[in-house]
């Protein structure tokens, strides 16, 4: 199922005294950037809870925030780093004589430092991260099924404008089947109120009706629109990802569009290009929020 890139979705798990939620939030982006604030002492499950993410999502910036209450007896004897500590304390502080820069340091400063908090006991922390995996895995589905109901109305919404744009491009089909001979009358018409008749050059009449036809022949490109729609209604309703092939198909549509619109010398035709390109415009804001 094709998915919006925003999206919300909450999780919560409760036991014996531990109470774990885990939100989970989104929006556009070119590219899949995940960020995790969790407690540090839970540091350990932060690959796993990455990668179980983007296993259900290819692109978007998500934020990703969990917290963890205690009240039990499990999970509360935290262990300190204290080498790793004075090591760190010892390169800011030479940090801070080089460049000299106050050294001031707090314990609390110290201890969000990486590695330096850890549960006493690996069996609690064991415990604790598949509890919390609990919750995650709830928030994802949560997550996920919103990214999919807001994609259906994203979906939804673009195919209704992209029909409409079908059937502007049928009608402009049907006006540019006659620009050429409509061409013909009033370069005729025009000709006889300006000369005598009898003194009209045909060949150099037939010329300019050839030239006219070639500059404003807009079939190559009317072939090409009707393939890009073709696609276009095939693959929305693909499940994969589709945001970055459906921005390209776009990009050509309105292209063709653009060209028609240049070279078409009919009023009826340059209406419909600029309905087309409106309905484009508005297509082209939806799909920015596609994954």
């Amino acid at each position: 199922m094709i998915k919006s890139m925003t999206g919300f979705g909450r999780g919560k798990y409760e036991n014996e005294g531990r109470t774990y939620t885990v939100e989970i939030k989104s929006v556009n982006h070119k590219y899949s950037d995940i960020n995790i604030r969790l407690p540090r002492f839970l540091n350990s499950v932060e690959d796993n809870i990455r990668k179980r993410i983007n296993a259900e999502i290819s692109r978007g910036k998500i934020d990703v925030f969990i917290n963890f209450e205690n009240f039990s007896s499990r999970g509360t004897s935290i262990k300190i780093n204290k080498e790793l500590a004075k090591e760190y304390l010892t390169q800011l502080k030479s940090l801070a004589e080089e460049t000299n820069i106050d050294f001031n340091v707090s314990v609390i400063d110290v201890s969000k430092l990486p590695e330096i908090l850890k549960l006493e006991d690996e069996e609690d922390e064991e415990l604790i991260s598949s509890e919390l995996m609990i919750a995650v895995d709830e928030a994802i589905k949560n997550f996920v099924k919103m990214r999919e109901t807001e994609g259906t109305k994203l979906i939804e919404d673009i195919e209704k404008r992209i029909y409409l744009i079908e059937e502007k491009v049928k009608e402009i089909t049907s006006f540019s089947s006659t620009l050429v001979e409509d061409y013909i009358a009033k370069l005729q018409e025009r000709v006889n109120e300006l000369l005598k008749p009898g003194t009209v050059d045909e060949n150099r009449l037939m010329q300019e009706i050839v030239i006219f036809s070639d500059k404003s022949s807009i079939e190559e490109e009317l072939t090409r629109l009707k393939s890009h729609i073709s696609q276009f209604l095939n693959l929305i309703k693909q499940s994969s990802p589709i945001g970055k092939k459906i921005d390209f198909l776009i990009q050509e549509i309105n292209r063709e569009v653009n060209t028609i619109g240049s070279k078409a010398n009919c009023l009826e035709i340059t209406n419909r290009v600029i309905e087309i390109k409106t309905e484009v415009e508005n297509i082209r804001e939806q799909i920015q929020n596609i994954e």
